[in-house]
């Protein structure tokens, strides 16, 4: 172990200051950035409720559910009735062939616009049932539809057998708007019949044609259509007719009315009125005293 002298030790501790001396100077040159730092203190955890939707969200909402089914119902019948129209346009333009519902839905260019929902629903049901659609089945498989008029009238020939039939049977004539809507090309025969039938127009504007059978004309002397219209009858009544008959001899035709029953009255029943009595289980046993001097 080497010892050192006290000179020595006083040269090392002068040395030591140096360096320390040395060490805050470089300590004070170098530039220093003091940062503030602010204590957080930890929020507490709350149950976070999700957010309320908001008033528009809340109206579209409802509105989807208060009219999506009105509305889709809506469009599936107005679909249908916009095939049925084609139906009835092409029967009247002498388009009587049956089709299938892809060649009706080609036909009304609907192809495209059609989901697989209303599709099934138009085959399944709705042209089924519909009163004015025709069910033919061409086969096991393939089902097709055509329309159905109120008149199975196909030709001119068919529309005066169907107006004879209607004045044998006395159930009178045939609107104009049913015929145009049964006969193909329904002007052009009415037009080519000519005479055969006339028209009457109703009160509401509407034309009923008739069957006009000229075998049934009779034609009558001038000279006694003069004599029938000479004879004013306006101010004779039917008691005066009938005594100017008789008085010629003529026997008058007189309707057979028929009498109604005459209806009886029911007859007043004076019934007396029953009062109920009491005390029925003591009758025999009670004595009346009222009569009987004190």
């Amino acid at each position: 172990m080497t010892t050192r002298t006290p000179q020595e030790i006083l040269n090392m501790d002068r040395s030591l200051l140096q360096q320390r001396e040395a060490f805050k100077k470089r300590a004070l040159a170098q530039p220093v950035v003091e940062r503030n730092t602010v204590r957080r203190e930890p929020t507490p955890v709350q149950n976070k409720k999700p957010p309320k939707p908001s008033t528009q969200q809340s109206l579209s909402t409802s509105s989807l559910s208060l009219y999506a089914a009105p509305a889709l119902n809506k469009h599936k019948f107005a679909l249908l009735a916009d095939i049925v129209k084609h139906m009835k346009v092409r029967h009247q333009n002498g388009d009587t062939h049956a089709l299938n519902l892809d060649e009706i839905l080609e036909e009304c260019g609907l192809e495209t616009k059609i989901s697989t929902v209303h599709k099934n629903w138009l085959f399944n049901e709705a042209l089924q049932n519909n009163p004015k659609i025709t069910v033919v089945n061409d086969g096991p498989v393939d089902i097709k539809f055509t329309f159905k008029p109120k008149y199975a009238i196909k030709n001119k020939k068919g529309l005066l057998e169907q107006l004879d039939k209607h004045d044998q049977m006395g159930w009178g004539g045939i609107l104009r708007d049913d015929i145009e809507e049964s006969l193909p090309r329904a002007k052009k025969c009415i037009k080519a019949l000519g005479n055969k039938i006339y028209f009457v127009t109703r009160p509401d504007k509407k034309e009923v044609a008739f069957y006009n059978d000229q075998s049934c004309e009779v034609v009558i002397d001038e000279e006694f259509q003069k004599i029938w219209r000479s004879i004013a009858v306006d101010s004779i009544d039917d008691n005066k007719i009938e005594e100017y008959l008789n008085s010629h001899g003529i026997t008058a035709t007189q309707e057979n009315v028929v009498k109604k029953p005459a209806v009886q009255k029911r007859r007043k029943v004076n019934r007396k009125r029953k009062f109920k009595t009491h005390n029925e289980h003591l009758d025999g046993l009670l004595e009346d005293y009222s009569s009987e001097k004190k």
